[in-house]
């Protein structure tokens, strides 16, 4: 290596896009997901049994109403779980530090080693992270955490709540812009092409094989609505 490390510009930082970056792109591309395939299911469910317009758009409407209080609750729970979680061990850490630095110094080099380098070499690097920021280094190193940049529950639930709705709309504008007689087949066409949309999102987030992604969300919501629809006709055939 003959350039200098001083020729180098910012680096990119990888873990970020990986990391907080993707978890919020999953959040907004799931809960859109779950609104258009949980609110389309409920609404074609409810069609089969062969009810009025208004009441399938009632029941759409709560199924939109619940199910983005539900995601943004959920959402809520988990994540403040995963942070306090993520404080206890930060200040586990904290704790083993000030008791015996020594000790966790030679741990960190020992995690150097263990990927690649060689001893003096890992020794050298723990050495001056610990000088550097020894709580920072360990954390990173050790627990793969950022204290200073840990998930915000409202944040998450906020953004969970706001991309349920906006999947939810779809099939609901979907019964309210179609006729009696073509409000199924449009609905289908309308979920249809959100979910494609949602599935090329989810791929370009993880930048994954975006026919896979678009498939299998695809066939997921369709079967969905598949199912509930025959309870529907089941249901509404029985009169129950």
């Amino acid at each position: 290596m003959n350039a200098p490390l001083s020729s180098f510009g910012p680096i990119e930082p990888h873990h970020l896009k990986s990391g907080t970056k993707l978890n919020w792109l999953r959040a907004a591309v799931l809960g859109a997901n779950d609104g258009i395939v949980s609110v389309a299911s409920i609404i074609v469910g409810v069609a089969g049994a062969a009810a009025s317009s208004n009441f399938i758009l009632t029941a759409g409407i709560a199924g939109l109403v619940a199910g983005a209080l539900s995601m943004g609750v959920g959402e809520y729970i988990s994540v403040s779980t995963q942070r306090d979680t993520e404080k206890a061990m930060l200040e586990k850490e904290r704790a083993e530090l000030e008791k015996n630095p020594e000790y966790e110094l030679l741990e960190l080099a020992a995690m150097y080693k263990q990927k690649g380098l060689s001893e003096q070499t890992a020794v050298i690097v723990a050495q001056e992270l610990t000088h550097h920021d020894a709580f920072a280094s360990h954390v990173d190193a050790e627990l793969g955490i950022d204290p200073n940049n840990l998930t915000n529950p409202w944040h998450a639930a906020f953004a969970s709540t706001c991309a349920f709705f906006c999947g939810a709309v779809i099939p609901i504008i979907m019964i309210l812009i179609s006729s009696a007689r073509l409000r199924l087949p449009v609905t289908f066409l309308g979920v249809l092409i959100a979910l494609i949309i949602t599935g090329t999102l989810s791929a370009k987030a993880g930048e994954s094989n975006k026919t896979k992604a678009v498939v299998r969300v695809v066939l997921g919501g369709l079967l969905a609505m598949a199912i509930t629809y025959g309870i529907g006709k089941l249901f509404g055939v029985a009169g129950i």
